[in-house]
C-alpha cells in the first residue's frame, strides 16, 4: 500500500500552530497581570482563540504550558483556572528570587554587552512613558520583560531555566503592590541604579541592588495586606 504525502497545509499546521503558542501564553500573562483573570478565574479557551483569531489547539497548548510553571491549574473536563498562592508561599518565592536575583547580577556585571544596556535602556525609557501615563497595564509586562532581560545578562543556563516560574507564580501578587501610589516610580528607580551599576561593570552593587529590588516588591506586597480593610 502507498501511503500518499501530507498535503502543505497538514505539513504545516504544527509549526504554525508551535508559533501561536508563545502570544497566547503573554496575552493570558498579560491578562493576569492587568487584572482581567483573578486568581480562581476559569480561562475561557473559545473566547481567547476567537480574540486572537486562531483555533483553540495553540490556546490549550499555552495553558499546559503555564500549568507546567505553576500559572494555571486544570480541572477535569471543566478547564484551566488561574492558580491561587497563599500567602506565605508567595513570601518564600520573593526570597527565593532575591537570591537568584543577586547571584544574576554579579554574574552580569562582568560580561553585559552594550547590546545588552541599549535593550535595558530601552525598557527603563518605557517604563516611565508608562509612569508618566500613569498606565500601569502598559508598566507591568515591560517590567516583567525587565526582569527576563536581567536574568538573561547572567548568561547562566540554570539561572535563565530557574526563573520563568518563580516569575510566573507572582503575576497576581507582584501587580497588588505595582498599584500602590507612587510604587511604579520607585520600581523603576531601583531599575535605573541596577543598569548603572552594570554598565559600570561593578558586579558587588549590582548583585546587592537588585536583591534589593525583589525585596522592596515584597515589601510593597506586604503592604497591601497591611492595608486591607479589617
Amino acid at each position: 500500500m502507498v501511503m500518499s504525502k501530507p498535503s502543505a497545509r497538514a505539513a504545516a499546521r504544527t509549526p504554525r500552530t508551535a508559533s501561536f503558542v508563545p502570544v497566547v501564553q503573554r496575552e493570558i500573562e498579560r491578562m493576569i497581570g492587568s487584572g482581567g483573570l483573578s486568581g480562581g478565574s476559569r480561562v475561557n479557551e473559545s473566547a481567547l482563540a476567537v480574540k486572537l483569531g486562531m483555533s483553540r489547539g495553540p490556546v490549550r497548548e499555552a495553558c499546559r504550558t503555564l500549568e507546567q510553571l505553576g500559572l494555571l491549574r486544570s480541572a477535569l473536563n471543566r478547564g484551566f483556572f488561574v492558580r491561587e498562592i497563599g500567602t506565605k508561599e508567595a513570601i518564600d518565592i520573593y526570597e527565593v528570587r532575591a537570591g537568584l536575583f543577586a547571584t544574576a547580577g554579579r554574574l552580569a556585571a562582568a560580561i553585559i554587552s552594550a547590546q545588552q544596556l541599549a535593550v535595558l535602556d530601552e525598557l527603563v525609557a518605557r517604563m516611565d512613558e508608562a509612569i508618566d501615563a500613569s498606565d500601569i497595564a502598559s508598566f507591568y509586562p515591560l517590567n516583567n520583560e525587565m526582569h527576563r532581560q536581567l536574568i538573561a545578562c547572567s548568561d547562566n543556563s540554570k539561572l535563565i531555566e530557574l526563573f520563568p516560574a518563580l516569575e510566573a507564580e507572582l503575576l497576581l501578587f507582584r501587580r497588588r503592590g505595582l498599584v500602590l501610589p507612587g510604587s511604579m516610580r520607585a520600581s523603576n528607580d531601583e531599575h535605573r541604579s541596577i543598569v548603572d551599576a552594570l554598565r559600570h561593570g561593578d558586579g558587588p552593587t549590582a548583585g546587592r541592588l537588585m536583591e534589593r529590588h525583589i525585596l522592596a516588591g515584597k515589601a510593597r506586597f506586604l503592604r497591601t495586606l497591611d492595608d486591607k480593610p479589617a
